[in-house]
């Protein structure tokens, strides 16, 4: 086990920011975007041009390249009065620093401890870690049909669309799967949320600790942390989509309930590069899907990524994970409309790498809150107008909700569903995956002015997708798939300077 980290400093992440001070402070050095998508062929809009943010919230934690192996990292810490908490994921050389006599959280940089550890031989790079506010994608405010006992299963309108007492107009054929013999079996999904309560009667049986971590408290118990306002339920929610047992006379039916659910707590606390990247990095080589319902503010101002370690991390997953067939991580686009919020803005859901996820309301209208960009690969149902239903789940405290909400809904969704497909043929990799998520959605009844017909043949939305995810046309497409080439990169060169990079 590793050595145990101090108690992560101050309140949860998604208030991090508004501690940190005044919006008028300087800004930090100014993020650069790159070509991650290549859907992403598309100027950003006028709303990406972004007032000046807070200035960063430093935390008394390091990220350190070292040299030379653990021992090496050992002695140079203890040399400079650190404490190394390790190897940062699967990211060889680097080192997580933390250093007890430097402030927890300060707008000012330390520029005294870190000057004498910069100047040793064997760091390559360091960085103190900023806060990153990151916030959860939750909106706050038939006769041949299969049966179940859980007690909410009638009312999970969007798994029932077809039968008679359904009002949707078209459905994921998520049934149909079921029918097939697809339930996840053998496939492990990890949330990385705020926890998920690994002892909620309707997880338990499908919770597996091997794919589970607390990046917030240094241990191995993801549980949420409990207070008076049940603020740490998003993960809990999100992890019932995928995987809650089915016929236990509890609750709900997951997507893929017979499918291993873990938890990586990392969003109950300062979020830095750091913690993402360890979250990340979580035994890539047992945890098939990673899903994410959270990104950076959807306030239509923040133009926001993954940092340095981040990025590698998701590229070590892409090209290690699943024993080099590549991890799946699967992302919600994000709930910034009504605030023009633009979601090529977010660095997470535009990557390359990731499976960017969006919703629709039952009646097949945008919702309220939707951001369109060309990143967006897939949609599913979501919460709507007031008097469109929402999504039913596990709650906090063993219980249920029917209250469920927002983009953070969707990539949960998806994430069961890959399960299913990943059930079918285990030999998918992550471009597969995403090439089968193209292939067999569909736009369905679907609204939206933009639809196009690309040069694929494919019907596309900057809302939607490709459209509605279908899961029975995803199994069968997924049993008899022949693997897609690797990935390649082309460069073009102007001048002798590379001019622009697209990723095939």
């Amino acid at each position: 086990m590793p050595p145990r980290a101090p108690p992560a400093p101050g309140p949860r992440a998604a208030a991090a920011a508004e501690d940190a001070g005044d919006a008028d402070r300087p800004a930090p050095r100014p993020l650069a975007l790159r070509p991650w998508k290549w859907l992403l062929l598309l100027a950003l809009p006028a709303a990406c041009s972004a007032p000046p943010p807070p200035r960063p919230v430093y935390t008394n934690h390091w990220a350190v390249q070292v040299l030379g192996g653990p021992a090496q990292a050992d002695r140079v810490a203890q040399a400079h009065g650190y404490l190394n908490l390790g190897q940062i994921g699967n990211l060889e050389n680097y080192y997580h620093f933390y250093h007890s006599k430097t402030f927890k959280r300060s707008t000012f940089s330390s520029r005294g401890p870190h000057t004498f550890l910069r100047m040793d031989p064997q760091v390559k790079w360091l960085q103190q870690q900023e806060v990153k506010r990151r916030v959860k994608r939750l909106v706050r405010s038939d006769p041949q049909a299969l049966y179940f006992n859980d007690p909410i299963w009638p009312s999970m309108w969007y798994l029932h669309c077809g039968d008679k007492h359904s009002r949707c107009r078209s459905e994921m054929n998520v049934q149909a799967a079921w029918k097939r013999g697809y339930t996840g079996k053998n496939v492990v999904v990890t949330i990385l949320d705020d926890g998920i309560e690994r002892n909620h009667p309707d997880l338990a049986p499908n919770y597996d600790s091997y794919a589970s971590y607390d990046v917030n408290g240094n241990d191995y118990d993801p549980s949420p942390r409990y207070d008076a306002s049940n603020e740490n339920k998003h993960g809990t929610r999100c992890a019932g989509e995928v995987a809650a047992s089915a016929n236990n006379s509890y609750c709900i039916v997951g997507i893929a309930y017979n499918a291993k659910i873990g938890g990586i707590r990392m969003l109950d606390g300062d979020v830095t590069d750091v913690v993402e990247a360890k979250s990340l990095g979580v035994r890539p080589n047992y945890i098939d899907i990673y899903s994410a319902s959270w990104g950076p503010d959807d306030d239509g101002k923040t133009v926001d990524g993954p940092g340095r370690l981040a990025k590698q991390a998701f590229e070590y997953g892409i090209k290690k994970g699943r024993q080099g067939l590549g991890s799946i991580f699967v992302w919600a686009s994000g709930n910034g409309g009504r605030e023009g919020d633009h979601c090529s803005c977010d660095g997470y859901t535009n990557s390359i790498y990731t499976i960017s996820v969006s919703s629709t309301t039952e009646n097949g209208y945008k919702p309220w809150y939707l951001e369109e960009c060309p990143s967006t690969l897939a949609t599913t149902y979501s919460s709507g107008a007031f008097y469109e239903r929402k999504i039913v789940t596990t709650d906090l405290r063993q219980r249920c909700t029917d209250g469920h909400t927002g983009t953070s809904v969707s990539a949960p969704m998806v994430a069961g569903i890959i399960a299913l497909a990943l059930e079918a043929n285990s030999q998918l990799t992550w471009r597969d995956v995403q090439h089968l998520l193209v292939k067999t959605s569909r736009p369905a009844h679907l609204k939206a002015n933009d639809w196009k017909v690309n040069g694929a043949g494919h019907k596309v939305s900057h809302l939607y997708g490709f459209g509605l995810v279908d899961a029975e046309a995803l199994v069968l497409q997924a049993k008899k798939w022949t693997a897609v080439p690797s990935q390649h990169t082309c460069i073009a060169f102007t001048d002798k300077r590379p001019r622009a990079t697209l990723n095939h």
